[in-house]
């Protein structure tokens, strides 16, 4: 972290909308720098939320630049606004760790750091955190959730055991195909919203794609 930067966290332990505008409205008041990156711990925040983030910030005339956090959702939300993110990882071993977010519901999350290539399989019996891309010719697969931060232009497999509640997550959604439990899908032809990170889940018996800050 540049030393003219000043980092603020977050410390709200529950995520209610409320408390946290409240206390980072609190803290904006007493801060002198411009340059600022935020903490927001396990905070669980989707685009609309990192854009609040910034238009709270403004109206104090500071500049986010950053943020940090152990949520994925956070990180992803984050990245694709275009900000400097770090995810915090918690007791991580080479490509494995336990990441302390509640919302990873699965006791495993399996953690890979850089792009799948064509060939390449990726497989986890809980939920799958993947920072990098997921290249044409490749797979993922998880019993949980899978996350990407980055783009998914490969074939990824959420629920693989049959959860239909698993979601795919990702910077932008353009596979050969989607799974989730059973159902099978193939990825968008339309482009890419930008600034706003996709998920597919399953609605009404289908799968369907979405901005993530919606679901």
């Amino acid at each position: 972290m540049n030393s003219n930067n000043q980092k603020i966290i977050i410390d709200i332990e529950d995520s209610k909308y409320l408390n946290w505008k409240i206390d980072l409205k609190n803290k904006l008041k007493i801060l002198k720098s411009n340059n600022l990156e935020i903490d927001s711990k396990n905070l669980d925040l989707s685009c609309k939320d990192i854009s609040a983030i910034i238009a709270i910030a403004n109206q104090y005339n500071c500049e986010i630049i950053g943020f940090y956090s152990t949520s994925p959702k956070t990180i992803v939300s984050s990245q694709s606004l275009g900000y400097k993110s770090q995810l915090i990882i918690k007791n991580s071993s080479k490509n494995n760790s336990d990441i302390n977010n509640k919302n990873l519901n699965l006791s495993k999350t399996h953690f890979h750091q850089g792009t799948v290539r064509s060939g390449e399989y990726l497989e986890s019996s809980g939920d799958l955190l993947i920072l990098g891309d997921v290249n044409p010719g490749a797979k993922v697969s998880a019993e949980g959730n899978i996350i990407i931060w980055g783009r998914l232009l490969g074939i990824a497999h959420a629920g693989s055991k049959g959860n239909s509640k698993a979601t795919i997550s990702a910077l932008q959604l353009r596979p050969v195909q989607l799974r989730i439990a059973k159902k099978i899908a193939r990825g968008p032809k339309e482009k890419l919203q930008l600034g706003l990170a996709e998920q597919a889940r399953i609605d009404f018996g289908e799968i369907i794609i979405s901005p993530l800050e919606t679901t």
